[in-house]
């Protein structure tokens, strides 16, 4: 009984985000302005030497995912899953080396690695690689920081492991510097996080 009550709980815990998302939404989607292409990170680069199948998902061009509550639930499962399940630890200290990006099948892993594990389950349930985009950011103390960007129709949003909550990136403290092309998972383009403009043009 107890079990069930909590699933209940958590059914109505994000059917209310998913209504409190459609009045926040209601003016209209919010995207991140995005430029040219750019440098790859290099723990991506790498990470797509080891795995070549990652750089090589090409994702036709048109509108992000329709965000359905059924979508909602299943962004906001994963990413409390992953945030839950997986144990911060530096790449220094699980892997030697100062940065390695890598999916954290032992159970551990630093920021990008959330990431790519958030974008691995959304991908196997169903949402394109072009509308999951591996993303750098910088926090407001200037440290470096990645995230992995969910495009949909309702605009795009932020899964992160320092954030309980599936964000709006509009609603978020970080400075956007690049992510990865919605067309070709091995390009990066850059981000004009010109966070006034995209507020201002939906009021």
């Amino acid at each position: 009984m107890n079990a069930m009550k909590g699933k209940l709980l958590l059914v109505a815990a994000i059917a209310l985000q998913f209504f409190a998302l459609g009045i926040a939404q209601a003016s209209g989607p919010v995207f991140m302005h995005t430029g040219g292409r750019t440098t790859q990170p290099v723990g991506h680069y790498e990470f797509c030497q080891r795995i070549p199948a990652e750089c090589n998902q090409r994702t036709p061009k048109g509108a992000p995912i329709e965000l359905t509550r059924k979508l909602w639930a299943t962004i906001v499962n994963v990413n409390n899953s992953v945030n839950t399940r997986i144990k911060p630890r530096t790449d220094l200290e699980n892997y030697g080396v100062e940065e390695y990006w890598a999916y954290p099948d032992n159970g551990y892993g630093d920021c990008e690695d959330y990431a790519l594990e958030k974008r691995r389950e959304l991908m196997a349930a169903g949402v394109p690689a072009g509308d999951l985009l591996m993303t750098v950011a910088r926090q407001p103390n200037g440290d470096g920081h990645a995230v992995l960007t969910v495009r949909t129709s309702l605009g795009e949003f932020i899964l992160d492991n320092l954030e309980p909550k599936v964000l709006s990136w509009i609603d978020t403290d970080y400075t956007y510097l690049k992510r990865q092309s919605d067309t070709n998972s091995g390009v990066w383009i850059t981000i004009n996080d010109g966070r006034a403009d995209a507020v201002a043009s939906v009021r």
